[in-house]
């Protein structure tokens, strides 16, 4: 007798997520580390609702979102039925979507130029909620991608905390995709380090056990988890 839709959903949600913290345990103790100090963030952009429960159910409580919208049109009621979700903006993020932003998550890792810090520092003394804040570092220097370029990266994490204000709680980059993930890895880290940062948000899922090699915090892990890309939700 074949098993109910949802239930293979379910066990699907139960096996991805098994194996991807199988594999950072692995690469934790590989790397004479805990697995306890590694934030899995299961990325769930462009997933609905109905594919996301099974990993809730499993356990999972930190989720990455790319777009304020999407996050909008998901979360809140995903939250009010399970609870304590820990949310994580890992897109890019429009200086008008400031304010919904620091309403909604609880950690933004693509803070990557100097209107943005000044509008959330306006928005966090506003609405008293202050989100964990990541500098999302253009490691390649990479035209189309946003960032902050290695070479800038000291003035402006300054910047912040000095003329706004703000906890830079952490470090974010993607690696290009035709690079060794490594050197941007090795990159993050000398630059958190100098810094005084603890947070690492770097790897993947193809790469992620790397990361972890040097020193990530944070992993965030979409398809590994998921399965393939569903289509945008607008």
């Amino acid at each position: 007798m074949s098993r109910h839709p949802a239930h293979l959903d379910i066990a699907a949600g139960h096996a991805g997520l098994a194996q991807v913290r199988q594999r950072i345990a692995d690469a934790a103790a590989e790397a004479g580390r805990r697995a306890q100090d590694i934030t899995l963030v299961a990325v769930s952009k462009t997933f609905e609702a109905s594919a996301i429960e099974p990993v809730i159910e499993a356990g999972q409580r930190v989720f990455g979102e790319n777009r304020v919208q999407e996050c909008k049109a998901k979360w809140p009621e995903l939250r009010s039925r399970y609870g304590a979700i820990e949310l994580h903006l890992v897109g890019p993020l429009q200086s008008n979507k400031a304010q919904e932003a620091v309403a909604l998550f609880d950690c933004i890792q693509s803070l990557d130029r100097e209107k943005l810090a000044r509008v959330l520092a306006d928005e966090i003394q506003r609405q008293g909620r202050s989100p964990e804040l990541f500098v999302e570092i253009n490691s390649g220097e990479e035209e189309q991608k946003a960032g902050i370029r290695p070479r800038d990266a000291d003035r402006f994490i300054a910047e912040c905390r000095t003329s706004y204000g703000l906890a830079i709680s952490g470090l974010m980059c993607i690696p290009p995709a035709d690079e060794e993930p490594a050197l941007h890895f090795a990159l993050l880290e000398t630059i958190a380090r100098r810094n005084g940062i603890k947070g690492l948000s770097m790897g993947m899922s193809a790469d992620f056990e790397t990361a972890i090699r040097f020193g990530a915090t944070h992993v965030r892990v979409g398809s590994a988890i998921f399965g393939e890309r569903h289509k945008k939700i607008t």
